[in-house]
């Protein structure tokens, strides 16, 4: 009986496949509009930077990295990353930079990422012009910096990466959301076909009238191929 169900089910599918079809290029189309024509383009740029020292700024200051400075940089971490997002670095990186937007708005478009059981922070940048995305991230890693120094009295972030300008949007990927669409457009065409053949009532085979009446078994069944090949034989002698 399961058999039959999925036999039958396959045969609903492959019944409607067209209409599968249409439905999922029609989902693909809106897909391909959707990416080209509504979706903004934002390019994003990103800052690497380590703890690598944590010698003192002063006369002292010596280039020996110890286990105390590798403890203290790796408690630090998640310090740093909480503090490359705060107003006063982000106002200062407003003021050097005359850009015209605001703190909240700046501090959306920036994402800082600490690299599990390391002591690398990553600091991206995302803007709809990708030249100011690789300068913003520069200077919030220069800003950063100079706070660092200014509260801790250390210097110990150094940059690994300095931002660069991408060319490629980060936002967009023609091949992912056309798979997407299409994807979309098979369930929703897939549901279509369900939904449509469970409104579908009429009498198809004798399953169905077994179905419908249980205790009254089909004897016989008789085919319309002659009754249809008769009629076509009446026409074509009408036409005559």
């Amino acid at each position: 009986m399961e058999e039959l169900d999925l036999k039958e089910l396959f045969n609903i599918f492959w019944n409607k496949r067209m209409q599968i079809i249409l439905i999922t290029l029609i989902f693909i189309v809106i897909g391909v509009i959707y990416t080209v024509g509504f979706v903004t383009p934002v390019y994003s740029s990103y800052t690497s930077l380590i703890l690598a020292s944590s010698g003192n700024t002063g006369a002292d200051k010596t280039n020996t990295i110890t286990t105390t400075d590798l403890t203290l940089n790796s408690k630090l971490v998640s310090t740093y990353s909480e503090l490359v997002k705060r107003k006063s670095v982000l106002r200062e990186v407003i003021n050097n930079l005359q850009i015209d937007v605001n703190e909240n708005d700046l501090k959306n478009r920036v994402s800082v990422n600490s690299v599990k059981d390391t002591e690398l922070i990553e600091i991206t940048v995302k803007d709809e012009n990708p030249a100011y995305a690789a300068k913003i991230a520069n200077e919030i890693t220069k800003v950063f910096s100079e706070k660092v120094k200014a509260i801790y009295n250390i210097e110990n972030v150094q940059v690994i990466d300095e931002a660069e300008i991408d060319s490629k949007p980060s936002n967009i990927n023609h091949v992912r959301d056309i798979i997407m669409f299409m994807l979309i457009g098979l369930v929703a065409a897939i549901i279509y076909v369900l939904i449509l053949n469970m409104l579908d009532t009429t009498v198809k085979t004798t399953d169905d009238i077994e179905k419908l009446f249980d205790t009254i078994p089909v004897l016989v069944s008789i085919p319309l191929y002659g009754a249809m090949q008769e009629t076509k034989t009446k026409a074509k002698g009408g036409r005559r």
